[in-house]
């Protein structure tokens, strides 16, 4: 199969591509960074660079694909960020009927059912819609992923130099998060399937708390001691923004916290029945962190 790929080479992009190469596909990625051309064409692929706001850029990059994986960054652009992320759904959308492509699958997130108050999400929610409702002859398979391990690397600083780590939700709220290696094994798997119109299916590696993670990461860190701590939503605020933030990422990110809050990120998955597929659970991510956190 001839598959073209977004993400460039990130967390799940780059073993997605590993594995299709492995299994003697084709491969074409895009990356927004001539710097990877080298990187990408070591892994076997082909490389191309663009935007994936420009539809007419990413057509001749879909043409004569079987099949196409799509992804949205978290934030896109300086301000505005709903709005270009959906833009860039669109751009998507325009690309994959001018190229004719069959088969899509698109990277999404627990939460994306939801049309409000869920921060970063809410741009995937639109994308989700625009391929429904315009994708009507496309096998369109949508991959929920929950929230990524690798993201707690970044309460490492926090935790050495504060002894703090905590969210703007509670110790015991549920949160389904998913392993980027389980995402791209299951992405691979979809991309060489020929789908069934369009269908939603999440990809949860674990399930765990707050409380739990403090205490699983504590452990594996030599500080048994640490606790989950609810940060108040401005203290969160600023101190993204005392990060180097761009404002309104820093309020969509705490605005995702408070959806934890109210229930209304985890909702759709717990309703459909919270099953975990991925195979990579907290225990084995807990050495990755502990090894992360002694070089940091």
């Amino acid at each position: 199969m001839k598959i073209t790929t977004t993400g460039s080479l990130g967390n799940v992009a780059k073993p997605l591509v590993q594995k299709l190469i492995a299994a003697g596909h084709e491969v074409t990625v895009i990356s927004t960074k001539a710097d990877k051309t080298s990187e990408i064409e070591a892994l076997g692929a082909k490389a191309v660079i663009g935007s994936i706001s420009d539809a007419a850029f990413l057509t001749e990059a879909f043409k004569g694909a079987d099949a196409v994986y799509t992804m949205m960054p978290p934030s896109m652009g300086p301000g505005n960020m709903i709005e270009n992320i959906a833009a860039a759904g669109q751009a998507y959308a325009d690309a994959i009927k001018a190229a004719n492509v069959k088969r899509v699958v698109m990277l999404s997130s627990v939460g994306a059912d939801a049309p409000a108050g869920t921060g970063p999400v809410g741009g995937v929610h639109r994308v989700e819609q625009i391929f429904q409702d315009q994708l009507t002859d496309v096998n369109v398979t949508i991959v929920r992923s929950g929230f990524f391990y690798v993201n707690f690397f970044r309460d490492i600083p926090l935790i050495k130099n504060r002894g703090i780590f905590g969210n703007n939700y509670g110790g015991d709220d549920r949160l389904a998060l998913t392993h980027h290696d389980d995402l791209s094994t299951a992405i691979a798997a979809e991309l060489q399937a020929k789908g069934n119109g369009f269908e939603i299916k999440y990809v949860i590696s674990d399930i765990s708390t707050g409380n739990q993670l403090a205490a699983l990461f504590g452990q594996a860190i030599g500080k048994p001691e640490l606790t989950w701590t609810e940060i108040l939503d401005e203290q969160l605020k600023q101190g993204m923004l005392g990060a180097g933030l761009p404002a309104e990422l820093a309020g969509l990110i705490t605005e995702l916290g408070q959806g934890v809050r109210a229930g209304i990120v985890m909702k759709d998955f717990f309703a459909k029945g919270g099953a975990v597929t991925g195979k990579i659970k907290l225990e084995q991510f807990a050495e990755d962190f502990k090894n992360r956190y002694q070089q940091a």
